[in-house]
């Protein structure tokens, strides 16, 4: 018996949910008195897991795997759930595991709860809490399924190290024509940057910016605090930025640990989709804006005399103690 965990991975690497969701099938599995599996595809460095309290790895090194399918890796998670007897599996609460979910729900019978933001208040009665209402609320959910699916909300749980020895051995799931019904014919990914699923930080603009000439500046703090860039909707809506940008409860949800928005009045859509970050900064010339009734700290001063001053002090800061 164990819990199983699916590992994301991007070019043999593991994303940081990885880590996360590791630390979280750990605690699961103490309170179960279990150990913990985990499922990879195609990573370099499978060892690592057992920093975050993996101590099976099955390895799954397939080429027609290498580029995410959801039904075929939906597929390839329930056959590793069956060989290692496990009845709780954990994911992550990406685009990518939000769409094998379902898949994996339905062909193991399983409950799914999704949104999860902490450990399981029972496993007697599995019990776990989950945000809801588009994070307005909290919703205590019983799964009562003999096998349980957990989506674990980004930055909710954190990354904890756990470490121990670590078993990696190679997996090779049976999937099939009918598996791969829908293909990717092409992706493309901005390189180089950080990306807004994956950050920790996200520096998000609006049209207090009054230009797409102006986002330098959104640019340079972002690339300073090491950040992912962001936009509001009506910003992404007029082509200032790309719609991949745009957050908000239309767009992206973000659950970073600092979400700094600059020149964004906080329509309640926008605020909707932010909700789960941790701490919030709003930097708007308008007092009244609803931003800042929403936002941990703010500053009311123009962004193009406030951004260029916070940026210098970020760098001679930075400089100070490098």
């Amino acid at each position: 018996m164990s819990v199983l965990v699916y590992t994301e991975s991007e070019n043999g690497k593991f994303k940081k949910n990885a880590h996360e969701t590791s630390s979280y099938a750990y605690e699961v599995a103490k309170q179960l008195g279990v150990s913990v599996s985990a499922i990879s595809f195609n990573a370099d460095n499978n060892d690592e897991l057992g920093t975050y309290g993996v101590s099976k790895v099955l390895n799954v090194s397939d080429e027609t795997l290498k580029t995410y399918n959801a039904k075929a890796f939906a597929r390839a998670i329930a056959q590793a759930a069956e060989k290692e007897g496990a009845s709780v599996i954990i994911l992550s609460s990406s685009t990518n595991s939000k769409y094998l979910a379902p898949l994996l729900s339905g062909m193991l019978k399983a409950g799914y709860a999704p949104n999860v933001v902490a450990a399981p208040e029972s496993t007697s009665t599995f019990t776990v809490k989950r945000t809801a209402f588009s994070n307005k609320g909290f919703a205590h959910t019983q799964i009562t399924t003999a096998t349980k699916i957990i989506g674990v909300s980004n930055n909710a749980f954190g990354v904890i190290e756990n470490k121990v020895e670590v078993v990696i051995e190679d997996f090779s799931p049976s999937v099939t024509d009918t598996d791969f019904s829908a293909k990717s014919t092409n992706i493309d990914k901005v390189s180089g940057k950080v990306t807004i699923a994956d950050a920790d930080i996200v520096v998000s603009g609006g049209r207090g910016l009054k230009g797409p000439e102006n986002w330098g500046m959104i640019e340079e703090l972002a690339d300073v605090l090491g950040a992912a860039t962001a936009c509001s909707k009506p910003v992404s809506d007029l082509g200032w930025r790309p719609h991949s940008e745009h957050v908000g409860q239309t767009g992206k949800p973000v659950a970073s640990n600092l979400y700094i928005a600059i020149g964004i009045s906080g329509a309640i859509q926008h605020l909707a989709g932010i909700s789960a970050s941790k701490v919030k900064v709003v930097i708007n010339t308008d007092p009244e804006a609803p931003f800042f009734k929403a936002a941990d700290y703010g500053i009311v001063g123009d962004a193009f005399e406030v951004v260029p001053e916070l940026i210098e002090k970020l760098k001679e800061f930075k400089a100070q103690n490098a």
